[in-house]
């Protein structure tokens, strides 16, 4: 069941998806689309982005991903942005020409270039969001894991020298 501490560590990740989306259906409107067709496209690419977006944040406070790593990231996001594609292009798209599978298959290629993207966000806004966030043990315990991640890393850095 999904709590208010869960609802908070969805918050950065949420943001970074609708943004991302709504960015991407306003570059329609340098394709020359109409603005409330590109309105409707930012509208059902914000929406999904946002959701999973959020999800992977409820996701990383349950300890099912970890601080710094690429590789299940990439997997969640070459799953979830094509399904959020998908749902834009069947709201407000023209269709998959070439059929669905292929347009999935595409998506799923896009999708690593949006996940090394929504990482990069997502790893410097969540510590300092999660710092504000006393009293939820959830984002506690998640922000001690950030802080071992960094002194690891920290670790490895002065190891090399």
């Amino acid at each position: 069941m999904i709590d208010r501490d869960d609802l908070e560590l969805a918050l950065p990740g949420a943001t970074i998806g609708a943004v991302a989306g709504a960015l991407a259906g306003g570059l329609t409107l340098l394709a020359g689309v109409p603005a409330g067709l590109a309105a409707q496209s930012a509208l059902a690419l914000s929406l999904p982005l946002a959701f999973f977006g959020g999800l992977y944040g409820v996701l990383l406070g349950r300890g099912l991903f970890r601080p710094g790593t690429f590789g299940p990231t990439g997997l969640y996001w070459m799953a979830a942005f094509p399904l959020s594609r998908l749902l834009q292009e069947s709201v407000a798209g023209a269709g998959a020409a070439d059929g669905v599978l292929t347009f999935l298959l595409f998506q799923a290629m896009v999708s690593l270039g949006f996940a090394i993207g929504f990482v990069f966000l997502h790893e410097r806004t969540m510590p300092p969001w999660l710092m504000r966030r006393a009293g939820n043990p959830r984002a506690d315990a998640l922000f001690g894991l950030y802080v071992r991640h960094a002194q690891i890393m920290q670790t490895r850095k002065g190891a090399r020298r």
